[in-house]
């Protein structure tokens, strides 16, 4: 069993004892302690808007986030099957005071978690985030009196009303994809993508489209992260001539992978790079990243004459460097858009609307528009973590080994060599070491990680 406390929100398998696993009294409790935290922020707060992703424990979790905000005098707007930005969308768009989104992202069939939202559909803050923790963990919050219980209200147009706002974006040309006569293969790994990317094509002019594991059961066809070695079944299905794009959400939508006609990944570094291309070649301005990133993104922003800068790892941090720098485009490299222009969340709807558009409008092949982006290749290992291992320890030891190199240490340890880099950070999600590198070639940064390993081993 495993229980994640994180900026990421509360995370964990679902079962198991009280404080080991996401169980029944620990969703009552740290729900409980977010809209504590959120009647402290501002007294008058009454209403939270809530949305799950497909996954199998989501009904039962959404039962007990919704029940223990109305026992703590909140009214809850359920949205129902929504994806991660449907629900961000949806907390500023009911002019609620926050949100709960119920989804693991990427993480197996097996976890759940509840992703808590401020008055702007935006994650909290570290602070914020560490507050509530505190609260659960004193259990300091105090539940209403009879008659000041809260109410549900049902409400599931967000999905429509979220397709609409993109649709209507003005980088996007509905026009130039329906005459590009796309035909378009979806793999949604049969969550809440499953209804609601298919539904966007069609409003986008796309008429033919490839439906895979795009049934919302919550019964994961594989593994849901959009990784390549997960993506063989869409990968097998492009080789074959029979789509000339492929788009792979993650449970909650929030992050988007691309396959290329020839059935080979477009990767997802490069989602971010594409969209970023189009978006500067209309809109200039600044971008912004996460260390973990390609150096991808800073080339073609530099291309276009603006100003790339990095953020530490995680949304709200990228976030927050965006509306530092006045940012046009951002995101992270694991396939996440973030485009202001709609919201401050991760998007793949607005990733697969803005990609397309940049597809109609090159008249290439996705392998031809690929090929004219720097040439980089990201290498993504991990060390499981164990009780005994020191992470500050083993990063404060890589420093000091690689002190002659350019480093890093906002969030974990960046080495940036002349020609690659390598970033080591403890994982908010799992109880892992990641470990990015990137280089010219696939050997060449597996190598490089290969090479920080053994300096781990001997630590």
């Amino acid at each position: 069993m495993a229980l994640i406390k994180s900026i990421s929100g509360i995370r964990g398998t679902i079962g198991g004892a009280a404080g080991e696993g996401l169980g029944g009294v620990d969703i009552v409790k740290f729900t409980a302690a977010y809209a504590e935290f959120i009647r402290r922020e501002n007294p008058s707060a009454r209403l939270i808007a809530v949305g799950r992703d497909a996954r199998l424990s989501g009904a039962m979790v959404s039962h007990l986030v919704v029940g223990s905000l109305m026992a703590m005098g909140f009214d809850v707007v359920n949205i129902g099957l929504a994806t991660t930005p449907t629900t961000e969308l949806a907390v500023t768009g009911l002019g609620a005071d926050g949100g709960i989104i119920i989804t693991a992202s990427h993480n197996p069939i097996q976890w759940n978690a509840l992703k808590l939202l401020n008055s702007k559909g935006e994650f909290l803050s570290d602070r914020e985030g560490k507050e509530v923790i505190s609260i659960a963990e004193k259990e300091d919050f105090r539940f209403a009196d009879v008659l000041a219980i809260g109410k549900e209200y049902k409400d599931e147009t967000w999905a429509m009303r979220h397709i609409e706002m993109v649709k209507n974006l003005p980088l996007v040309d509905c026009k130039a994809i329906a005459d590009a006569g796309f035909t378009v293969a979806v793999d949604a790994v049969n969550s809440v993508g499953g209804a609601v990317i298919p539904a966007l094509l069609r409003e986008l002019g796309v008429k033919n489209i490839i439906e895979l594991n795009c049934d919302p059961t919550g019964k994961f066809a594989h593994t849901p992260e959009p990784i390549p070695e997960n993506l063989t079944q869409i990968s097998d299905l492009m080789k074959d001539g029979k789509a000339d794009v492929g788009f792979v959400v993650d449970p909650d939508v929030d992050r988007l992978a691309i396959v290329m006609e020839n059935g080979e990944m477009f990767v997802e570094e490069y989602t971010l790079v594409a969209v970023a291309d189009y978006v500067l070649s209309q809109t200039p301005g600044n971008t912004v990243s996460n260390l973990s990133s390609s150096r991808a993104l800073r080339d073609v922003t530099e291309k276009h004459g603006c100003q790339y800068n990095a953020a530490a790892v995680g949304e709200v941090n990228v976030v927050t460097k965006m509306k530092e720098t006045g940012a046009v485009i951002g995101g992270e490299g694991n396939g996440g858009v973030i485009y202001p222009e709609l919201h401050y969340g991760r998007d793949a709807l607005v990733g697969v609307a803005l990609f397309l558009t940049l597809l109609a409008k090159e008249g290439k092949k996705v392998s031809e528009l690929k090929a004219g982006y720097p040439r980089y290749a990201i290498a993504k290992n991990k060390i499981e973590l164990t009780p005994d291992i020191d992470v500050n320890a083993i990063l404060e030891a890589v420093k000091v080994k690689f002190s002659n190199e350019k480093i890093t240490d906002i969030d974990g340890v960046k080495i940036d060599f002349p020609d690659s880099w390598v970033h080591l950070r403890k994982s908010n999600t799992e109880p892992i070491i990641r470990i990015y590198s990137e280089a010219e070639t696939m050997e060449k940064a597996d190598a490089l990680a290969e090479e920080i390993k053994k300096v781990i081993a001997s630590l």
